[in-house]
């Protein structure tokens, strides 16, 4: 069993997804039209209500049922999955990552479909970092079990940009964890979801922040 076990989440607590998206949009556009990307937008925000994760190639796959004779098909998925993600990491979250692994073991605890999302943590070279210890789950909330199956500790922090998988956290628990709210992304800024939950226990406006946290503050 370790001390301390640091759970990291990705999209938008150590990677710009928000950036990636934007990309994308634009990529979309260019190559379908700004009717048709629409489309698969909305395509998007259907499966991941469905879903409870966001999952672009699936929404690539159910926009093709759509289009099955769109030729820019195959040039949208190959950007997809040959995507630059390593550009998009935030400042110093590798060195982040680095730092915790001095302190104890570090994990990627993530949600998401079980092709693009490993394909991104690895492109990113987060994968690398974190000595492939990652976890990915449909709804990481309903999973902590199994995380303290796979990494057993007297003590969790948990950095995640979702104040409502923090909440979630801190309520199965208590005082095992210690809850991490970088506000990163648009999770974060969004005032009326944030407002519905109570503080975590520490915020931090960008991730790079972690290494300037006072160590008493993370763990007893």
């Amino acid at each position: 069993m370790e001390d301390v076990v640091f759970l990291f989440d990705v999209d938008n607590t150590l990677l710009d997804n928000d950036r990636v998206t934007a990309d994308l949009r634009k990529f979309l556009e260019s190559e379908v039209g700004s009717e048709r990307s629409d489309r698969y937008w909305h395509i998007f925000e259907e499966l991941r209500k469905e879903l409870g994760y966001a999952d672009y190639l699936g929404a690539l796959q159910r926009y093709r049922t759509e289009y099955p004779y769109d030729s820019h098909l195959l040039a949208v998925s190959t950007y997809l999955v040959n995507y630059p993600f390593a550009n998009r990491l935030f400042p110093n979250s590798l060195d982040v990552l680095e730092y915790f692994k001095t302190l104890g073991k570090v994990v990627i605890l993530t949600d998401g479909d079980v092709v693009f999302q490993p394909r991104k943590i690895e492109r990113s070279g987060l994968l690398e970092t974190v000595d492939h210890n990652i976890l990915i789950y449909i709804h990481k909330e309903q999973e902590l079990k199994d995380v303290e199956r796979r990494f057993p500790a007297r003590h969790y922090v948990f950095i995640d940009d979702k104040i409502r998988l923090l909440t979630a956290f801190k309520n199965q628990w208590g005082a095992r964890v210690t809850t991490v709210f970088p506000k990163q992304g648009h999770y974060a800024f969004d005032e009326a979801e944030v407002a519905k939950y109570p503080p975590a226990d520490m915020a931090i406006g960008r991730i790079g922040e972690m290494l300037e946290v006072p160590l008493n503050k993370l763990f007893p």
